[in-house]
């Protein structure tokens, strides 16, 4: 399904709710936060989440977020679970309670963000979002996990370890942030098993490791020897069959040291502190931050091979040295696909 839709269309498969940001401030009509600097002084930020931290994708929010602040940067608070339903409220009242910068993913209530930050335009947002910045609301940037670097490399590892050339992958939504994924993963694949077969899924959750896990069962059982882990409960069905599975976003190798064989990681860090800079220095504005997930501006990386350094032979890591190279230094572009994957 394509994300460019009514709101409606969206509400049950996706996060995504298609923005029509209506109108402005007056006090919005330059181009950045009619904010003071805030200098030495440590920013109050507040962050929003619909999961639990330890959920993948936001986990590496806060692990940034508590970087920063034991480096005496910001001050930090947060409220995690939090429903679609309750979501508006609780910015607001992080607004009104004197934050500085708000940070989550509000792919389900896009438009209620939006809103928020009309009505505060002293403060500034950075949310996880898959559309682009609007003008109109210059106090909001969006973010987005953009690790087709790091998932295209740790396809190429995973296409010289299966031995089926049979893939499984299971995801949570068809959308944009874990679609470029996906296919950025397939692409490396195919770097050393061109035959390579996938066998895709989506269980329609964020974090629902059972229903992962059955559906990894399932795939085994059609034959794949290694998986895709882009959900929690995938690794551990790898395991529990013997099978190899590559991780997504956070680094799970010490966890399963027989299983997981490589992994791409999401460093939020570049993002968030470019943010705390431009609200520090008063020149925060509506921009599209997911260009620092990117590998060349330290967005992303592949994970230490841990356990199997040495079982993947030479000649492919020979090739991901050389690719991983290529991409920092421009002369290679990992493609971003965000269409839905599917199984072949």
């Amino acid at each position: 399904m394509s994300r460019r839709g009514n709101l409606s269309e969206f509400s049950g498969l996706s996060r995504r709710a298609v923005l029509k940001a209506a109108g402005a401030s007056a006090v919005l009509a330059t181009a950045g936060l009619p904010m003071r600097a805030f200098a030495a002084d440590p920013l109050k930020v507040a962050a929003v989440y619909t999961v639990p931290v330890e959920q993948q994708w936001v986990s590496r929010i806060h692990k940034a977020a508590n970087a920063a602040k034991e480096r005496g940067d910001i001050e930090y608070v947060y409220s995690e679970n939090t429903s679609n339903n309750d979501y508006e409220r609780v910015m607001r009242e992080y607004c009104e309670a004197g934050h500085k910068l708000i940070l989550g993913e509000v792919f389900g209530v896009e438009d209620a963000a939006r809103a928020v930050a009309r009505d505060y335009p002293d403060v500034a947002f950075l949310m996880g979002s898959s559309f682009k910045p609007d003008d109109a609301v210059s106090n909001f940037s969006p973010f987005d996990n953009y690790i087709q670097d790091a998932s295209y490399l740790s396809g190429i590892i995973a296409g010289a370890m299966t031995k089926s050339k049979n893939i499984g992958m299971v995801g949570g939504y068809p959308i944009p942030e874990v679609n470029r994924l996906m296919h950025a993963f397939m692409a490396g694949v195919k770097e050393s098993a061109p035959d390579a077969k996938f066998q895709v899924a989506f269980i329609g959750s964020w974090f629902d490791p059972p229903k992962a896990k059955e559906t990894a069962f399932a795939q085994i059982d059609g034959g794949a020897d290694l998986l895709y882990a882009e959900r929690f409960g995938v690794s551990d069905a790898a395991k529990e069959r013997g099978v190899l599975a590559v991780g997504n976003v956070i680094d799970t190798q010490a966890d399963y040291p027989e299983t997981v064989v490589a992994s791409a990681l999401w460093h939020f860090e570049p993002t968030l502190d470019k943010a705390i800079a431009d609200v520090k220095g008063g020149s925060f504005k509506a921009e599209d931050y997911g260009v620092y997930s990117f590998m060349k501006n330290g967005g992303c990386t592949l994970a230490p091979l841990g356990t199997f350094e040495g079982k993947v032979p030479a000649d492919v890591m020979a090739k991901v040295t050389e690719k991983e190279k290529a991409i920092k230094d421009g002369s290679f572009t990992v493609e971003i696909d965000d269409s839905e994957p599917k199984s072949n």
